[in-house]
């Protein structure tokens, strides 16, 4: 569920973002979207980052955004709610993944954009999937990574690697040193380094999607990308069989390390391509 660490070393940077747009949501909060132009015509793709992460964090790192603008797409990302520099509240009544998906909506319509692809990685494929079982009108097509059986069999990320209620309690910890050395204790202090709002984050989990989700009304390209050691993400056929239509892309590594795979972002982009 926590963002994948910095991947590749040699990934140049991506520039600063053409625009900034500051948008508003039905339920009073503000997001962060950042948008970086490959000319005038270009399709859009709309980028959703995972769990404690944020827009500038995660894809960066995997050199997607960087790619896609040297095929000439326009790549825009969003801080989800309780990330980056949207909006973070305390409270878990405002959080969720159906939550956030309602966000990709209000982003697309406040930004004039009639259908996008869109990729989303742990949380954000999560988030992605159920826009697109909604609102697959508004996609051509869709990507969705570190996530695999966890979907078709619990409604959300695999929480059975971490529990949800275990990740809320080291997230609101007053000391770290309480969690003792395992998981929880490396978790609650790779969250801590991204700079998000422990609280709120906490209120995420505490929200996690957990609910059957419609996934055979999905009706565009699906690809799922899935890391071969990935906890999170394990038995993702099972999650290709579910989507009409879907593929699979296999890569080396586990959950924060699947961006490593030489085959992570030229196979994203072949797919994307218009």
């Amino acid at each position: 569920m926590s963002t994948p660490a910095p991947a590749q070393t040699d990934v140049p940077d991506l520039r600063a973002p053409d625009r900034t747009h500051r948008l508003p949501t039905s339920d009073g909060l503000t997001l962060s979207v950042y948008e970086w132009d490959g000319g005038a015509s270009a399709h859009p793709v709309l980028l959703h980052h995972g769990f404690s992460s944020s827009a500038s964090l995660e894809w960066p790192h995997s050199g997607l955004p960087q790619a896609l603008l040297a095929r000439g797409r326009r790549v825009l990302a969003v801080d989800a709610r309780g990330h980056g520099a949207s909006d973070a509240p305390h409270d878990s009544a405002s959080y969720g993944e159906a939550r956030m998906a309602q966000d990709v909506l209000e982003v697309l319509d406040a930004l004039g954009l009639d259908r996008v692809d869109l990729a989303g990685y742990s949380m954000g494929a999560v988030v992605s999937l159920v826009f697109a079982s909604r609102h697959g009108d508004r996609l051509h097509r869709l990507v969705v990574g570190g996530v695999g059986a966890g979907v078709v069999e619990l409604g959300g990320v695999d929480t059975r690697a971490l529990p949800a209620s275990e990740l809320a309690r080291a997230l609101r910890a007053p000391d770290p040193g309480d969690l003792g050395e395992g998981l929880l204790r490396s978790f609650r202090e790779s969250a801590a380094a991204t700079g998000n709002d422990l609280l709120a984050l906490a209120a995420q989990a505490d929200a996690v999607h957990a609910s059957p989700l419609d996934l055979a009304s999905i009706p565009v390209p699906t690809l799922v990308v899935a890391g071969r050691e990935d906890p999170l993400a394990v038995r993702p056929q099972v999650l290709v069989d579910a989507v009409p239509g879907a593929h699979l892309l296999l890569v080396a590594g586990e959950h924060t390390t699947a961006f490593e795979d030489p085959r992570f972002v030229p196979g994203i982009t072949a797919f994307l391509q218009p």
